[in-house]
């Protein structure tokens, strides 16, 4: 026999996975059924369609998650839940075991898809069939979810894949769906849309409280009753009406300057009318310590490996205008107090000629402070912050402070943005019973991209774990957690892991020590094209073991 690797299914899956409770508790039982064949010859096209069936208590939850697809849920009258799986490859590495991954406590069944081999590349879309009575909740990355009738609640939450819910009559259910940029179509009598990608409308008398809320970044969502010939024969089609479209430490150390690297969109520098001003951090390579007290004939700046003539320079020790973005989404009184102090810590820390402003966000960005110097003010100001309430909004929030900052007056003072937050955006998929930003998450990292100044990023970890479909799920805490790193990296600044609240002071001074090793530059290309390609900017420093960091390039437009 063949190592597994070399190892492929060329015949449907024929798997039979019953669970069902005792008076001892759970049991559960496997049946792989000699339909499952491993064969040497690849087939591109593997299908697993025999139905796993799990009973689910009347008022149970069901959460479906799958990454690798589709998911199509169909809601009956059966007391039980219905899953098969669809597996199609295209390359001759397939799966090696079923797809599907069953986690039954009671009222809770999770169903979620794993790919065995990791490395296999095949498309898996489920098919579930769930109790009317059941709360549902299903989360895609690109795949589409196709909802066919009502059950007691449905939360239908994709990235980027679109979403179609078919209702079934009576029709009397509360509908909620957001687009950030898609469009939000429906064959049933509506009232405007709320905002340009917003619908909210109660369909029927009110008696039940069912409900469906639908919510993707970058998909279509469609609503529709169910196509029966009854209902043919009784309403006149017509086509979709339009109601919306429109331990604290830095993470990573200094690349290796004789090393080429792979570089992406994160990575670009602002073009102001064909100026190209950037901000480097300079660290000693054997100790990631700040190197301060260079001059500017110590610099060399090269695009595209042709080296260019600053323009201008500040040195390290310039003043920066500062904005503190602070999380307070969720927090306590007792949380509220740390979180002051900390601020207040960063104030002192400052250098006194560093104005500060400070803005706090839930589900809106509030003005705590403008760009000040007088720290007594700042002070009193901080002292007022108080706990908020509402979804978390990390991207539009940041959107928020980035256009304050654009409000000032042109002027010589560089910027940076000090953002804390856990990073859950209540559009991350696996954060239950929250909309987030109306800015998409790429939208905010290209924003950033653009950004003339440096994000610093601190990633407070508030990580529990889930009890309950209610619960933020671990995938949702290490997409934050990513996002924060990938936003700090877009700004040019320095990501920190924030482990424990009371570490946060502690944080905020050592953001203050490394904005003074950030030294600013700026140049006019040499290659006066603007043909929207990427321009790799390498700066080297004469001195000893020290090497700069920051953005690294830009798309000439």
């Amino acid at each position: 026999m063949k190592d597994d690797a070399e190892l492929t299914p060329s015949f449907p899956f024929v798997i039979i996975l019953s669970m069902f409770l005792n008076a001892r508790g759970l049991l559960f039982s496997l049946i792989i059924l000699p339909g499952f064949l491993l064969s040497s010859s690849a087939s591109l096209g593997n299908y697993v369609e025999d139905e796993i069936r799990i009973d689910v208590p009347a008022d149970g939850r069901v959460r479906v998650e799958n990454r690798f697809g589709d998911v199509r849920a169909e809601i009956w009258d059966k007391p039980f839940v219905s899953v098969s799986a669809v597996v199609t490859s295209t390359k001759p590495s397939g799966l090696t075991r079923s797809p599907i991954v069953i986690d039954n406590r009671g009222k809770y069944l999770a169903i979620s898809t794993l790919r065995i081999p990791v490395t296999a590349t095949a498309a898996i879309d489920l098919k579930i069939k769930v109790p009317q009575t059941a709360n549902l909740e299903i989360t895609t990355i690109k795949g589409k979810i196709a909802l066919n009738g009502l059950s007691s609640s449905a939360l239908l939450k994709s990235i980027s894949g679109d979403i179609d819910a078919s209702i079934n009559e009576p029709i009397d259910v509360n509908l909620t769906a957001r687009s950030t940029r898609g469009a939000i179509t429906s064959t049933f009598a509506s009232k405007p849309a709320t905002d340009d990608h917003l619908w909210q409308v109660r369909l029927g008398s009110g008696s039940t409280r069912r409900s469906i809320d639908a919510q993707t970044e970058t998909g279509r969502i469609a609503f529709a009753p169910i196509a029966t010939p009854e209902v043919v024969a009784e309403r006149p089609t017509r086509p979709p009406e339009l109601v919306g479209a429109n331990n604290i430490r830095p993470i990573g150390t200094p690349a290796d300057p004789n090393r080429p690297e792979d570089l992406d969109e994160g990575d670009v520098i602002r073009v102001d009318s064909q100026l190209v001003t950037l901000n480097m951090s300079v660290v000693d390579r054997s100790t990631s310590r700040g190197v301060k007290d260079l001059r500017q004939n110590e610099f060399h700046l090269f695009e595209d490996g042709e080296e260019q003539n600053v323009l201008q320079f500040d040195s390290s020790s310039a003043p920066f205008d500062l904005v503190l973005l602070m999380d307070l989404s969720g927090s306590t009184k007792n949380v509220i107090k740390l979180i002051r102090d900390a601020a207040l810590r960063f104030v002192d820390a400052a250098r006194p000629a560093d104005r500060i402003a400070v803005i706090t966000f839930a589900a809106d960005a509030r003005l705590v402070s403008s760009l000040t110097a007088d720290r007594e003010v700042l002070r009193q100001r901080i002292n007022t912050i108080d706990t908020e309430r509402g979804d978390t909004r990390v991207y539009d929030s940041l959107s928020f402070a980035m256009n304050e900052v654009g409000k000032e007056p042109k002027k010589s003072r560089r910027t940076a943005i000090i953002l804390m937050s856990d990073g859950l955006d209540g559009t991350i998929p696996g954060v239950s019973g929250q909309y987030g930003s109306q800015l998409p998450y790429q939208d905010a990292r290209r924003a950033v991209e653009e950004f003339d100044g440096v994000l610093y990023t601190l990633w407070l970890n508030t990580y529990y774990e889930a009890l309950n479909p209610k619960d933020t799920q671990p995938e949702a805490f290490d997409m934050g957690h990513d996002r924060m790193k990938e936003m700090a990296e877009a700004g040019g600044g320095i990501f920190y892991e924030v482990e424990k609240l009371t570490d946060l002071a502690g944080a905020y001074e050592q953001v203050v020590a490394d904005l003074g090793t950030v030294y600013s530059l700026a140049y006019r290309p040499s290659n006066k094209s603007r043909d929207g390609k990427w321009r790799a900017i390498k700066v080297s420093v004469n001195r000893s073991n020290a090497v700069a960091r920051g953005k690294r390039g830009y798309y000439a437009n």
